[in-house]
């Protein structure tokens, strides 16, 4: 009983939601990571808002949602959370986004119950660009091409600094399949080969 309340302070969700079965399985091994490794002291102020499970073509991925203003502290010990968590997890990928939100576009003559003006942050756009980020680390962006082909779909390739292509490059389907299932869009990730 103990166990489940331990872990349960390790996910935050909205006011009367609460979290499945996977939710507190995920919150039950960040709760362990945080009494029996060295990520302790870091992991202590540290909570997620949420966890899903993704089918990949025969494989599974994990994505854990964490809240905005923690992501900077997440990032800072995320390569090893994640391989703790993937050991965990008898090797399923687990990849960190931030929880955002999008407001809608304001439409005009109608009154917006929101008091001020939508900041750029809540857009489609910008949100969709920071999750991609998000998915990225610790491999930076470095350029985006859109393709849009002849039946009007777009293709979104992302160029990565080629510094990190060691620690992300097994995961680049990961990635592609996770941010489809979120932002519903296609991207391809590359490492190009700069000419200087």
């Amino acid at each position: 009983r103990s166990s489940i309340m331990l872990s349960a302070s390790k996910i935050v969700k909205p006011q009367g939601e609460k979290p499945d079965e996977f939710e507190q399985s995920v919150s039950q091994a960040l709760m362990e990571l945080e009494m029996n490794s060295d990520l302790k002291s870091s992991l202590r102020e540290l909570q997620i808002r949420g966890a899903k499970e993704c089918d990949l073509s025969g494989k599974k991925a994990i994505i854990l949602f964490v809240p905005v203003p923690q992501l900077r502290q997440f990032q800072k010990i995320q390569v090893r959370l994640v391989r703790e968590l993937e050991k965990k997890f008898s090797g399923k990928h687990v990849v960190c986004v931030a929880q955002r939100r999008i407001l809608p576009k304001p439409k005009p003559k109608v009154v917006s119950k929101y008091k001020q003006k939508r900041p750029y942050s809540r857009t489609l756009t910008s949100v969709h660009n920071a999750i991609l980020d998000d998915l990225c680390y610790p491999a930076e962006i470095v350029g985006k091409r859109t393709r849009v082909r002849l039946d009007g779909s777009h293709l979104i390739k992302v160029h990565l600094d080629k510094n990190q292509q060691t620690n992300v490059e097994h995961k680049l389907d990961t990635f592609s399949a996770v941010y489809k299932k979120l932002c519903g869009k296609e991207v391809v990730f590359e490492f190009p080969e700069y000419m200087l």
